[in-house]
């Protein structure tokens, strides 16, 4: 009885390790380079050249998804200047744009928000750091927003 029972275990050994194995192989042995070096000039480019850079679906003035048009909302009741301190590049119109900020950041998603060089995050981030107020202060210290002026108390 107990030779039955334990042959009969490793009869599913063999297929269930080999799927074991398999699972175990590492992801980037089957990764595909999306970022060329004329798309990394292009982002490195856009970021050092720029204080405030996004990479999103559509442009400022027509977002193509809810996240890139929650990102522009913030940073319009932020104050940012839409046409004058922001960079944008829509990463619909650029197939190796689109692969390639995804991989330059490590981030899997769009929108991508960079702030004087330096990835922010997306959507969620900066969602949270307005809601904290973190955003505004990085905006006032990076000269991307003026201050709010001080109303005078009325006598």
């Amino acid at each position: 009885m107990n030779f039955l029972r334990s042959a009969s275990s490793l009869a599913l050994r063999p297929s269930s390790h080999i799927l074991t194995r398999r699972a175990a192989l590492p992801a980037t042995s089957f990764a595909v380079r999306h970022l060329s070096d004329s798309t990394k000039k292009t982002i490195e480019d856009a970021i050092t050249q720029n204080k405030l850079v996004v990479f999103m679906k559509g442009t400022p003035q027509a977002p193509q998804c809810g996240f890139s048009r929650a990102v522009m909302q913030i940073l319009t009741v932020q104050g940012v200047d839409m046409d004058g301190a922001l960079k944008s590049f829509n990463i619909l119109a650029d197939e190796d744009l689109r692969n390639g900020i995804k991989e330059y950041s490590s981030w899997p998603t769009i929108p991508q928000v960079y702030i004087n060089g330096e990835f922010v995050g997306g959507c969620d981030i900066m969602l949270n750091m307005h809601q904290s107020g973190d955003l505004e202060k990085l905006l006032l210290k990076e000269g991307l927003i003026e201050p709010e002026a001080e109303e005078s108390p009325r006598a």
